[in-house]
């Protein structure tokens, strides 16, 4: 018989000791091959091939997102064409820096009429004509990035145009056809204003860049077709997409008197309205979108070499993004009727005090603007936001042998310019001209320098509690500094510079462009009727856009 209170061999304790180990004398266990060291082990080694495996798989990952990146840059360098930003006979023109060192920018946009490759079917015309800038823009963003002046310059405008468009008077659009360079040369003839970058952008460009942002939305206050450009809209709201965004940007029948100066006006609002849909619908921050755009805009755009890498441009994009959309003001050079031709414009009153603010940085909108940027660590404000009225500041005559008066003579000028606190007084010999400035007070000292010309080098932070300018050996005469370019008595006239020139800044976008109310739209030699009338005479046309 079997005992049964003995467990049979190969029982329970034989199952447990094959499982856990043996047991020695005295109930000692003694681990068994493979026990639970050999486990421990073996759990550690598939640890370290675990973190080694996914170590490897995020240093794959990274690569290949770096090799995505690398493609996609190379792929965006890859779509930009570029040219000279100069054509021969340059005149050379240089920015001025304000009193921190810091450089205004600014860009001639052009939109080529041009008619090669796909843009001749967008045009409706597929004859080889050259070019010409139907669009031109001067875009320039003020040395401390506080604000911005868009200034349109009609192509009608007959002006004197450079050597390298042959010389003699001509259409201003017309030095395109001589290229890029040339047509910046003629706009730097025009406006005495340094261009320091150009952007050219084709039809195809406008159809490619509006659908990468998903449309603009535009208002039109009352029917209108344009049977030139095919744009075709009904009363109301819309959002403009591809060949309908182009219409509306190169109509000029349809809006206002029909003429190139409402057409303007008009490409404003299409602006600053693609500003608004870009930063409201996240464009910006939206990688996919980002993407997008700038595949369409380095296809669609062609720039100087000094804007001819992906970096460089992004770059650009970041000094425009820092001034906020109320301090961009869309202005019209003003123009008058050429004498000598009902269907030309000449340079009007109020050009000339435009093209020197510009060319001067001084701000055209109104308001205070952000705090500056890149200035020096003590400036928190801009000269935009000082009035010369609060500006308190101390002029010392520190030449020597002393110059009489010379205090005085500048104190003059100053209040003059509107600084109707300055005073006067002497001050210690000193060989170089100073303006320093107690704490917070940058702006003010950045004020005094740009009205008399004080170049930045001169400009510091001092110890004192006023604003003081001593004025040394280097500036013993005139109450401009020596070589400054400042003209004595200048100042910037915003009435005049903005007068007849339909400004309006960035922020304007809840208003309807003005369908024109003549009979710009011609059906026959001498007789024509008016976009709406247009509107309704041709059911059979579809619209442009819902």
């Amino acid at each position: 018989m079997t005992d049964l209170s003995t467990p049979p061999q190969g029982g329970r304790s034989a199952a447990r000791r094959g499982a856990n180990g043996s047991t020695a004398e005295g109930g000692a266990r003694v681990p068994a091959q493979g026990g639970r060291a050999a486990a421990r082990k073996a759990a550690k080694k598939g640890r370290k091939k675990a973190l080694r495996i996914i170590a490897w798989t995020t240093a794959g990952v990274v690569g290949v997102v770096a090799a995505f990146a690398g493609y996609e840059y190379w792929k965006l360098n890859g779509n930009i064409s570029s040219g000279d930003l100069h054509a021969a006979g340059a005149l050379g023109l240089k920015e001025k820096v304000d009193p921190f060192g810091r450089s205004p920018i600014n860009i001639l946009v052009m939109g080529t009429d041009s008619r090669a490759g796909a843009n001749c079917k967008l045009g409706g015309d597929c004859s080889d004509k050259g070019q010409r800038a139907d669009v031109e823009m001067v875009v320039h963003i003020s040395a401390d990035r506080s604000n911005a002046t868009v200034m349109s310059i009609p192509r009608d405008l007959v002006t004197e145009l450079p050597s390298c468009a042959g010389g003699g008077s001509g259409m201003i659009n017309s030095a395109l056809d001589k290229g890029d360079g040339c047509q910046v040369n003629a706009v730097e003839k025009l406006t005495n204003i340094p261009i320091d970058h150009y952007v050219k952008v084709s039809f195809e460009g406008v159809v490619s860049m509006s659908n990468a942002i998903g449309g603009v939305p535009v208002c039109v206050d009352a029917n209108v077709y344009d049977p030139m450009s095919h744009l075709k809209l009904k009363q109301g709201h819309h959002v403009l997409k591809g060949v309908a965004a182009l219409e509306f940007v190169r109509t000029r029948h349809g809006f206002s008197d029909g003429g190139d100066v409402g057409r303007t006006s008009t490409q404003h609002m299409f602006l600053a309205s693609m500003l608004d849909q870009m930063k409201s619908s996240g464009t910006l921050t939206n990688p996919a979108k980002v993407l997008d755009l700038a595949d369409a805009a380095t296809k669609a755009l062609t720039v100087d070499k000094g804007l001819d890498s992906i970096t460089k441009l992004i770059s650009l994009a970041g000094n425009i993004d820092k001034v906020p959309s109320s301090r961009i003001t869309f202005a019209t050079m003003q123009t008058g009727q050429d004498p000598t031709d009902s269907n030309r414009l000449v340079i009007g009153p109020g050009a000339t005090e435009l093209f020197q603010s510009i060319a001067n940085d001084a701000p055209l909108t109104k308001g205070k603007p952000a705090a500056a940027t890149g200035a020096k660590p003590s400036a928190t404000a801009t000269t935009a936001a000082v009035s010369p009225a609060s500006v308190a500041v101390e002029v010392e005559n520190g030449t020597s042998p002393a110059v009489d008066h010379r205090a005085g003579a500048i104190k003059d000028a100053l209040v003059a310019k509107g600084f109707t606190q300055a005073t006067s007084a002497s001050g210690s010999t000193a060989d170089r001209t100073s303006l320093t400035y107690p704490a917070g007070k940058a702006d003010q000292a950045a004020l005094v320098a740009k009205a008399l010309g004080v170049p930045s080098s001169a400009v510091r932070q001092g110890s004192g509690s006023k604003l003081v300018l001593l004025v040394g050996n280097d500036w013993r005469s005139g109450v401009v500094f020596p070589g400054s370019g400042v003209a004595p008595g200048a100042t910037a006239n915003t009435k005049a510079a903005l007068a007849n020139t339909g400004s309006q800044t960035a922020a304007d976008t809840k208003g309807c462009a003005h369908v024109s109310t003549f009979r710009t739209i011609p059906t026959g030699p001498r007789t024509g009727i008016t976009p709406t009338q247009a509107y309704a005479r041709h059911p059979e046309v579809p619209n442009s856009a819902p």
